[in-house]
């Protein structure tokens, strides 16, 4: 008897923390009001959320400007770029992530990752960059008159022949694209892949990059992005209201999933015996694990066959990027620039991006200069 007593304990134990932690993850604290300005602080326009929820938690405030640190580059945004991470932070789902970004409300009021700029101010102990250099790259907060990035973070030197726009358009969709296809597609010259949804932001730039590696490529997309998807380089074109492409009879060294609209049993009948297949989005809508959910089923299926599956999770870093720079420095890659929005629009872009229709990047042009102290 007393055993059973604890074991009913135990368990009892469990499914209250279990519980505990579920409404904990759930729970959306009030927006609440901003925070006192800092005496004396040079203030800058940014964009902020101080709760979880739709696009209208977003609003564009004015900040204290970074200050300048030692080992840290002081960048003045020219241009920004939206990507689904925003929008996930912005809601707060998959719950499960507020376990990094906050309980309840966000722990950093700052918004996005993705900027091209013009490098204002250097620390004393930066080497690699100097004023008036040209940059792009990737830091949280984003969307602000000006970031300050490590030296040897996420951030290169912008091309002479991209825009600030098409710069700022790169980092997050161009560094997933790259990784799923050179690094866990494991991509060789000559092999056959497939882009599902190649005319999103890493579609997009996913076919670019794999034509550049050597591939011969394949884009699934709608009617009206067939020409788009050839003219970025596509040797073939499925459109995916006229065929299913895992119903086809071609067979496909490495697979890029930014849709998530098939399960991974359907896709390894286009898989090579050997092949990969790389999970970069899915359907987002359980507010619990979202587009996990995919990756997941495909993880545990993975061990009893010869295919590989695998989930991205895209890793921003300088050599990256640097790389990125040589593709659009040579013309191997060019930014698709679907629709741009000024800073305080920053809503209606998250909006437009969260319809799922955009054709490559949308990018925010950022006002310059900020206010006194």
């Amino acid at each position: 008897m007393t055993r059973r007593r604890i074991l009913i304990g135990v368990a009892a134990f469990f499914t209250l923390a279990i519980v505990s932690l579920a409404l904990a993850l759930s729970y959306d604290s009030p927006c609440g009001a901003p925070p006192a300005p800092v005496a004396d602080a040079t203030r800058m326009k940014a964009i902020v959320y101080r709760c979880y929820g739709s696009p209208d938690v977003l609003e564009l405030a004015e900040v204290a400007k970074p200050a300048l640190e030692d080992d840290r580059v002081l960048v003045k945004v020219h241009a920004a770029a939206v990507n689904p991470v925003d929008w996930h932070y912005m809601r707060g789902e998959p719950y499960i992530m507020r376990a990094e970004a906050g309980f309840g409300r966000p722990k950093d009021a700052r918004f996005g990752i993705d900027f091209a700029g013009t490098v204002e101010a250097v620390g004393k102990n930066v080497r690699r960059f100097r004023p008036g250099d040209e940059v792009f790259g990737g830091r949280s907060g984003a969307l602000a008159e000006y970031v300050s990035v490590r030296e040897q973070g996420s951030i290169a030197a912008k091309p002479a022949n991209v825009t600030f726009k098409q710069a700022a358009s790169v980092p997050v969709a161009a560094i997933t694209a790259l990784q799923a296809l050179r690094d866990e597609g494991q991509l060789r010259p000559g092999q056959k892949v497939l882009v599902n949804g190649a005319s999103g932001g890493v579609g997009t730039f996913a076919v670019q990059i794999a034509k550049s590696l050597g591939a011969e490529v394949t884009g699934v997309c709608s009617t009206r992005n067939a020409d788009l998807v050839r003219s970025l380089g596509a040797d073939h074109v499925i459109d995916y209201t006229r065929e299913d492409y895992t119903q086809g009879a071609q067979r496909y060294d490495l697979v890029v999933d930014n849709v998530g609209n098939h399960s991974f049993l359907d896709i390894r009948r286009v898989l090579a015996p050997e092949g990969r297949y790389v999970i970069v989005g899915g359907p987002s809508d359980d507010p619990w694990i979202g587009a996990m959910r995919a990756p997941l089923k495909a993880f545990l299926l993975s061990p009893f066959v010869s295919q590989q599956a695998v989930f991205l999770l895209a890793d921003l870093n300088q050599k990256d990027l640097t790389f990125l720079a040589e593709l659009m420095q040579s013309g191997k890659m060019t930014p698709v620039i679907d629709r741009s929005y000024p800073l305080s629009e920053t809503p209606a872009a998250i909006t437009y991006l969260e319809e799922g229709h955009a054709r490559g990047k949308v990018v925010i042009r950022v006002a310059h200069g900020s206010t006194g102290p």
